[in-house]
């Protein structure tokens, strides 16, 4: 007789021998098969890459003031950027803008361009054209002494000769260095007024951009978005003109560093292109609001250090971190 109950207990232990029998015949995965492919091993130099991160944060948050920074490897274009879009003060890092906008004029002239100022264009020294912080300018003869444009570039980042930066202001026209900015997409980096124009600064014109503009212009520079070679590497040597500055302060002397600082009351900052061989970076660091104006020199070098450290390994090593050059080849 027909025995309902006895035939489904045998359905069920046929279905048991055969999941067995299944899963005896299936590979099993081995506990050291690789990771799924959504899950990515990062790349030594990305661990490199947050410790440089996790510096800039303690900088941040030690400093009594505000600071933004950006960095940016021109090898492969990343960046590294803290509070990028803050607009600061620029100070005197606000000439890189008048000299880029010197050498462009210069090329525009080589191309035919009228009416544009040259590297070679003779200024003679006007008395009425000193003002205070001009330690070249104010030493010179006036009405005898004869300089070219150059000169004066080499005076405005050296020893950032102010007087010299309004003489070239004058020369390649404020509104001239606005539209060259415009044309590179800056809409924050602006020249609003001469050096020294205290009457300007008070009714609130003052010189500004950001982390994140004033590292695209010396990207674009690097990159010959705005000048040829010639006169991009000519525009570098002089803003690597040795000087009192903060970014190459802990870094090896041999090591180029173009770079021009700024600095007013409660601020600090410095700005440029530390030439590392095979890994050259834009390094921007800007500071405002300081409680005490020597920790925002500190906190420059400081990330510009970390920075440098980083670049150099990553430059002398393989993609694996070992160390590969003439010490450390075998």
């Amino acid at each position: 007789m027909f025995n309902p109950r006895f035939m489904r207990r045998a359905i069920l232990v046929c279905a048991l021998w055969l999941s067995v029998l299944t899963a005896a015949q299936t590979p099993q995965a081995s506990p050291h098969a690789g990771a799924p492919h959504s899950v990515r091993t990062p790349a030594q130099s990305e661990l490199l890459w947050e410790k440089l991160d996790a510096t800039v944060q303690q900088v941040n948050r030690d400093l009594n003031g505000t600071v933004g920074v950006a960095i940016m490897d021109l090898t492969d274009g990343h960046m590294l950027l803290l509070n990028p879009d803050a607009i600061f003060t620029q100070a005197s890092s606000i000439k890189v803008a008048v000299l880029a906008e010197l050498y462009r004029q210069q090329q525009e002239s080589e191309q035919g361009g009228a009416g544009k100022a040259k590297l070679t264009d003779l200024y003679t020294v006007n008395a009425s054209d000193i003002v205070a912080d001009s330690f070249i300018m104010a030493g010179l003869t006036p009405g005898i002494t004869r300089v070219t444009n150059r000169d004066l570039a080499t005076f405005m980042v050296a020893v950032s000769d102010n007087s010299a930066t309004n003489v070239l202001i004058d020369r390649v026209g404020m509104d001239n260095v606005n539209a060259m900015l415009i044309s590179l997409g800056l809409t924050h980096t602006r020249l609003q007024r001469k050096m020294m124009d205290i009457k300007a600064a008070q009714a609130g014109r003052e010189n500004l951009s950001t982390p994140r503009e004033m590292m695209t212009l010396f990207a674009d520079l690097y990159q010959l978005k705005l000048l040829n070679k010639p006169l991009s590497d000519d525009l570098f040597k002089v803003l690597s003109t040795p000087k009192p500055s903060d970014i190459p302060r802990l870094i090896p002397d041999d090591v180029v560093v173009a770079n021009k600082p700024g600095e007013l009351a409660g601020v600090r900052n410095d700005v440029g292109i530390v030439f590392v061989p095979n890994r050259p970076f834009v390094i921007v660091v800007m500071t405002a609001y300081l409680k005490r104006e020597p920790d925002g020199n500190d906190a420059i070098a400081t990330i510009a250090a970390a920075a440098y450290s980083y670049f150099d390994r990553v430059g002398r090593s393989s993609e694996y971190g070992r160390i590969v050059n003439e010490r450390n080849s075998h």
